[in-house]
C-alpha cells in the first residue's frame, strides 16, 4: 500500500528532522510537512507544505480530506519552560490539538497515528532513578499534565476505538541542525554553540541536575522504528519510556573539555526551569521498549558529544 504521511508542526525541532528522514524513506512527495508557520529551510522545497493550525479543525479536516493519510505524526505543542509562560494556551494548543487529530484519524481511518509524550508526565513523588514504566505520575507543570492526560486519550481511543496509535515519553533531546523548542532541557544544546563561539557557558540547571538525555538521532530512528513495528508487538498504547543517557551539566562540561580543553562552565542564580528539572527523573527504564521493539539506543555520551562539536563547526 502506498503510504501518504502527514506531519503536523514539522517546523520544530523533531519535526525538521523526522520529514527529512521520512522523505528518505517514502519519497518526497508522500510526505506533507505541515506548520503554523512557513519553514524557512529547506524542507518546503523538497516536497509538499501546507499551513495547519491544530486548533482549527476546519483547515485539518480539510488537510485530512485532501490527503487521506495512512500515517500522521502530531509534533505541535508548547513545551515546559514555554508552558509555564503561557499556561492555558499550553494546555488548549497540547490538548485540543490532540483531540481534534484523534477525532479526524478516526473518521478518514488513519492506519497510524503518533503523538509524542515526555518525561514530564513524572513529577516529584514519581521514582526518581530507573524511572519505571508504571509508577506514581503526579506533574507539576501544565506541559505535564497536558502530556499525562493525552497519554489517557490515546489509551482510550485505542481501546474504545482500535486506533492505532503510539507514543514515546521523550526524555531531553540534543539536536544541531534544529533549535530548541523551550524546554527544561535545551541547556544540553546550548553549552555547545557557546562552548564554539565563547568558550563558556552559564548553566540555568545547577552542577548536580541528573537528566536523561537523547541525541536525535537516535530519537528520530526510535520513532520510525515504533511506527513500523508490527501492531502485535505493541503493548503499550499509552506512551514507551525511552532513554539514550543520563547526565548532569558538570559530566557534560567534562565531555566537552576533552574537545576543547580551555572551555569553562558556570552557573546562572535560580531559574524556573532548575525547579522543573529537580521533580524529574535521574535516569529511566525502557525495558519494555527494549523486549516490544528491540529498542537500543546507538549514541552514548562520548559519541554524542564529538558528533554535536564535528557538525556545529561546520
Amino acid at each position: 500500500m502506498l503510504e501518504k504521511i502527514v506531519v503536523i508542526g514539522s517546523n520544530g525541532q523533531i519535526g525538521t528532522e523526522l520529514v527529512t528522514e521520512l522523505r528518505k524513506n517514502y519519497g518526497d512527495g508522500n510526505v506533507i510537512a505541515c506548520d503554523i508557520r512557513r519553514p524557512d529551510y529547506d524542507i518546503k522545497n523538497a516536497g509538499p507544505f501546507e499551513f495547519v493550525n491544530v486548533l482549527e479543525k476546519d483547515i485539518l479536516n480539510q488537510l485530512f480530506r485532501k490527503h487521506k493519510p495512512t500515517q500522521v505524526y502530531l509534533l505541535a505543542a508548547l513545551l515546559s519552560a514555554t508552558g509555564e509562560q503561557n499556561p492555558k494556551l499550553a494546555w488548549d494548543l497540547n490538548m485540543n490539538g490532540l483531540l481534534n487529530v484523534l477525532d479526524l484519524a478516526l473518521e478518514y481511518k488513519t492506519a497510524r497515528l503518533y503523538w509524542p509524550s515526555s518525561i514530564a508526565v513524572f513529577g516529584p513523588n514519581s521514582p526518581k532513578d530507573n524511572t519505571p514504566q508504571y509508577c506514581i505520575m503526579d506533574p507539576n507543570t501544565v506541559y505535564g499534565i497536558s502530556k499525562l492526560a493525552g497519554e489517557r486519550w490515546c489509551e482510550y481511543y485505542f481501546q474504545r476505538y482500535g486506533l492505532d496509535i503510539r507514543s514515546i515519553r521523550y526524555p531531553g533531546l540534543i539536536s544541531w541542525k534544529a533549535a530548541p523548542g523551550g524546554g527544561t532541557t535545551d541547556y544540553a544544546i546550548h553549552i555547545f554553540h557557546e562552548a564554539l563561539k565563547k568558550g563558556s557557558y552559564q548553566s540555568f540547571l545547577s552542577a548536580e541536575t541528573e537528566l536523561p538525555m537523547m541525541y536525535m538521532d537516535d530519537a528520530i530512528r526510535g520513532t520510525i522504528e515504533l511506527m513500523d513495528a508490527p501492531a502485535e508487538n505493541i503493548s503499550i498504547r499509552s506512551s514507551y519510556n525511552l532513554t539514550g543517557m543520563s547526565f548532569t551539566p558538570e559530566v557534560l562540561a567534562e565531555e566537552i573539555k576533552k574537545h576543547i580543553p580551555a572551555f569553562k562552565l558556570g552557573y546562572t542564580e535560580y531559574d524556573q526551569r532548575q525547579a522543573i528539572a529537580a521533580s524529574w527523573p535521574r535516569s529511566i527504564d525502557d525495558s519494555r521498549a527494549q523486549s516490544d521493539w528491540n529498542w537500543k539506543p546507538e549514541f552514548d555520551l562520548s559519541k554524542m558529544t564529538a558528533d554535536m562539536l564535528n557538525n556545529l563547526k561546520k
